[in-house]
């Protein structure tokens, strides 16, 4: 019994999937947005700022040389 209801469960559509496809696009834009932004920011920071962060020359730039709808 068990098993058939968690079969039923998968079947169901998520959340995410439930959603309007225009919201999806929409929210999949803001968020390559906000990708975008917040690189062109790093990009900005000098050696001192990043140490502040924490974050190293090469994560940087390994964040740096990832397409904007990466996150």
């Amino acid at each position: 019994m068990e098993r058939a209801l968690g079969q039923t469960a998968a079947l169901l559509p998520t959340l995410a999937q439930r959603r309007p496809f225009i919201k999806r696009v929409a929210g999949a834009i803001a968020l390559w947005l906000r990708n975008a932004h917040t690189r062109r920011q790093l990009a900005r920071l000098d050696e001192r700022q990043l140490a502040d962060a924490g974050i190293s020359l090469c994560d940087r730039e390994v964040e740096l040389s990832k397409p904007f709808w990466r996150e």
